[in-house]
């Protein structure tokens, strides 16, 4: 029982701590001593910490370069999942098999500009980043660049330098001598 009477008179005695720690500062109580100090010139409260531009936390959240063959794999990487969503996609499929059923090759070639446009268009639209977009330029340019062929059929636009573009020389045709075919037959 002694022991119930110390746990009650403990607790007692703890609570009438606590009541007594709540009481309010009394009005006389200055905080802020150097307020007073300072009303000659009064200034405004500060609202809160400087924060920085707009500009300064774009750059501070933008993902760190990791080197050059890092973000050359990073954009390849985005560039095949890319690849990957517009390969299915129904006018994709339409545009590539109509470009293989072409029944010539200048007929071949000129759909598959077509294809190309449409295909990277696509890819373009979901691309998310500049630097894939300008991955996805390069390589639609270097898949139409591969379609022309300046050799076989030049063109005024084939030739960007303004100069023109060599001929094609056809061997002569040599003429049979009649009188010696004629003396062979006889």
């Amino acid at each position: 029982m002694k022991i119930y009477g110390l746990i009650v008179s403990t607790a007692l005695l703890i609570a009438a701590l606590m009541m007594h720690g709540q009481e309010a500062a009394p009005p006389s109580v200055d905080l802020f001593p150097e307020q007073e100090e300072d009303e000659a010139s009064p200034t405004p409260p500060p609202n809160g910490p400087e924060l920085p531009e707009l500009k300064q936390l774009d750059d501070r959240f933008k993902p760190k370069s990791l080197g050059k063959d890092a973000d050359t794999l990073r954009v390849h990487v985005l560039w095949r999942e890319l690849k990957n969503r517009t390969v299915n996609d129904a006018e994709v499929q339409a545009a590539k098999k109509y470009a293989q059923a072409a029944r010539t090759d200048l007929e071949k070639r000129n759909r598959l500009r077509n294809y190309y446009d449409i295909y990277y268009q696509r890819m373009s639209a979901l691309a998310t980043t500049p630097e894939l977009k300008l991955a996805l330029q390069a390589l639609k340019t270097a898949q139409q660049s591969m379609l022309d062929q300046p050799r076989v059929r030049p063109s005024p636009t084939a030739e960007p330098s303004g100069t023109p573009s060599p001929t094609p020389t056809s061997t002569p045709v040599k003429k049979k001598n009649k009188e010696k075919h004629k003396k062979m037959h006889k």
